[in-house]
């Protein structure tokens, strides 16, 4: 049982350098120590304070992204919106101004058509005077070939003037 109850002797000398090396660990050590693992705790918290707002900056960031791409979208859409708008209206012009052109155009063809068929019925008036003309001298000059014949005539015409 000596080997289970040390010396009176034994104990103080074990208890005097436990405690002297406890003071000059607690002096010269523990404070570095603990002014390191301190300090490292400061750094880690530190970090983690810088690592939440961060992630609430990017989350910030993210949200006025995703805002600023919507209003892109619907300033996308108002362009296309107005684009279409400004299509349809230049179809529109151009049709009406088409349409009024060819009506121009065809009104001209028809006043043109017109003063042609009256110049037609002119010319074929005349024509058919000359004609006509024509026809009464070959038939008065055969009737009227002879003397007698010449004379009689007069006498008609005289008669007929005085009628009148």
């Amino acid at each position: 049982m000596d080997l289970l109850t040390p010396e009176l002797g034994l104990f103080f000398w074990t208890l005097l350098a436990f405690l002297s090396v406890f003071f000059l660990l607690r002096k010269f050590a523990w404070k570095p120590i603990l002014n390191a693992l301190s300090e490292r705790e400061t750094g880690i918290a530190e970090s983690i304070a810088t690592a939440d707002r961060l992630k609430q900056e990017m989350s910030q960031m993210q949200n006025e992204n995703e805002k600023l791409m919507a209003q892109a979208r619907e300033e996308r859409t108002q362009m296309l919106k107005d684009a279409r708008i400004e299509q349809e209206r230049i179809i529109n012009k151009a049709k009406e101004d088409t349409k009024a052109i060819a009506d121009k155009m065809l009104a001209e063809a028809r006043q043109q058509i017109e003063q042609q068929k009256m110049a037609a019925l002119t010319e074929v008036k005349n024509q058919i005077g000359n004609l006509a003309v024509e026809v009464a001298e070959k038939v008065l000059r055969k009737e009227l070939a002879g003397a007698e014949n010449q004379s009689k005539y007069a006498h008609t015409l005289v008669e007929e003037i005085k009628l009148n």
